[in-house]
């Protein structure tokens, strides 16, 4: 099976007051065709600039992102443009990534205009896509407000469905959300995977929702890989300290009622000047 997307020396660098910080150094990877990679890691360990490093909204420093053959990682905006539709972005936030005041078919229908879909065809495309992610016709003329956090992820997902997009980048997605919701929206990921063939870059802090999505994982730290292959070897057999202690710390029953943890990580929290977007 061949890759759809490959990264190679990916590097991202910020300016900050005292110099540059390197939010992302000289990670590879490679994701097959519809198969899901998940990245996990700290909070500031440089998941998220990964993620919008690939869809572009961030410009990387150096390295090459091969996207169907085609390097885009410092391809001109004019020259993008064209390819966008090919990796779209599922945000963690579905209050604040859906315009309030468009109806959900108004939403997904957006892509779809962008796309070269006629107006008279285009409500009906949003409506299957809705569909397609369990929302009712009911819902088409509702607007973000009327939802609940789980079915604004749905509308999320349908919007980026709507590009025909070979990659789904998909950024802490579920995180937002309660259990039961949580596994719902997987199960959907699962399906929509299953019927499209599309492929994801799944990012999550959960080693339960990596182990029960992915394929593959890629453990982060600072910014560099510690640790990447087969999601079932690494979690159930990890090489790397590090990667055994996020694997402990997930594992033990204390972080889940509150309790002082047996394993604690040494978590660098990014000063806002690092996080601070180009």
């Amino acid at each position: 099976m061949s890759a759809v997307l490959s990264v190679e020396n990916l590097v991202v660098e910020y300016p900050t007051a005292s110099g540059v910080h390197r939010a992302v150094d000289d990670v590879s990877f490679e994701i097959e065709r519809g198969s899901t990679l998940a990245v996990v890691g700290e909070s500031g360990c440089g998941k998220s600039t990964i993620a919008r490093s690939l869809v572009r909204l961030i410009r990387p420093t150096s390295g090459a992102i091969t996207l169907d053959g085609v390097d885009i990682s410092a391809m001109p905006e004019k020259r993008l443009r064209a390819l966008r539709s090919k990796i779209q972005m599922v945000f963690q936030d579905p209050y604040g990534s859906l315009d309030p005041h468009m109806t959900a078919q108004r939403i997904v229908a957006e892509p779809l205009k962008l796309r070269g879909v006629r107006p008279a065809e285009r409500n009906a495309e949003a409506a299957r896509l809705l569909d397609l992610v369990g929302l009712p016709s009911s819902a088409l003329e509702r607007r973000p407000a009327e939802f609940s956090g789980g079915q604004r992820q749905r509308i999320g997902i349908a919007r980026a469905l709507a590009s025909r997009p070979d990659v789904l980048v998909c950024d802490e997605a579920t995180s937002a959300l309660d259990v039961s919701v949580q596994a719902q929206v997987l199960k959907l990921l699962a399906d929509l995977q299953e019927a499209t063939g599309v492929t994801y870059l799944f990012i999550s802090h959960n080693l339960g929702v990596v182990r029960e999505i992915s394929q593959n994982v890629l453990v982060m730290r600072h910014g560099k890989v510690v640790e990447y292959g087969p999601t079932d070897t690494v979690l159930a057999r990890p090489a790397e300290p590090y990667t055994r202690a996020l694997r402990a710390a997930a594992l033990d029953p204390s972080t889940i009622h509150g309790r002082k943890p047996r394993h604690v990580l040494a978590v660098t929290v990014p000063s806002p000047e690092m996080e601070r977007q180009p």
